[in-house]
């Protein structure tokens, strides 16, 4: 005698339950593509637009005042060798070494916290915070952490070192609405980005970690260790 089939009742929740499991899996695989073909497409043109760039305006909403949006992609070889070795001496001095994170300044941050007992400091990779600039948002949390990694990596397999820096320096944020070195060059400058200084360069990558408070010229002692530090990389 054949066994009496499942009640609809009781298959119901269990399809339920299924399509709640899916749906996020199916959105996350969706989202993963979308990044992969826009990484790929960054291979030869810069993003029109960021994921943080329309945070920032949507803030801007409920924020007083004016916001002007300042964006100015430039080629590779019209950004300063300069702000290029500023940047990584200042953000990722194993840049060029690491495959997109860095695992060792990464355990040096919790050793660091826990001699210290405070919150370990940020250890993210030019990569990371490009990616994040790109997809994510500036917001914290494990969610976002947990998208970051496989962007990173992502990131690192379609883009050459090269194109991964060029990009990062062409979208990060460097000040109330200033997205980009060009931006910030005129902005902070009043010069391109081909024609920035030494002592410039290392201002401005002494503003990345808080680039919506830091103004450069405030930033002497940090942008001196800066310098330092590229002294000492043989920049």
């Amino acid at each position: 005698m054949p066994a009496a089939s499942e009640p609809k009742k009781a298959r119901r929740p269990r399809s339920l339950l299924g399509k709640l499991v899916l749906w996020p899996i199916l959105a996350v695989l969706i989202f993963y593509g979308l990044c992969t073909l826009s990484l790929v497409a960054m291979l030869v043109v810069p993003p029109p637009v960021t994921s943080v760039q329309i945070q920032r305006h949507v803030e801007a909403l409920f924020e007083e005042g004016d916001f002007t949006f300042r964006y100015t992609p430039v080629a590779g070889d019209a950004i300063s060798s300069q702000a290029k070795r500023a940047v990584v001496a200042a953000e990722d001095t194993r840049f060029y070494t690491h495959g997109g994170i860095d695992w060792e300044e990464l355990e040096n941050a919790r050793a660091d916290a826990a001699r210290r007992g405070r919150p370990p400091r940020g250890a993210s990779t030019i990569t990371q915070q490009l990616v994040k600039n790109l997809f994510l948002t500036t917001h914290r949390s494990y969610i976002r952490k947990g998208l970051e990694v496989p962007l990173t990596y992502l990131a690192e397999l379609i883009l050459p070192k090269e194109r991964i820096l060029e990009l990062y320096l062409n979208v990060i944020e460097w000040g109330p609405g200033v997205f980009g070195i060009e931006a910030a060059a005129q902005y902070h400058y009043g010069t391109s980005a081909a024609n920035l200084s030494r002592e410039q360069a290392a201002r401005l990558a002494a503003c990345i970690p808080a680039p919506r408070s830091r103004t450069p010229q405030r930033m002497g002692s940090y942008a001196g260790t800066i310098l330092t530090r590229m002294r000492q990389m043989g920049y």
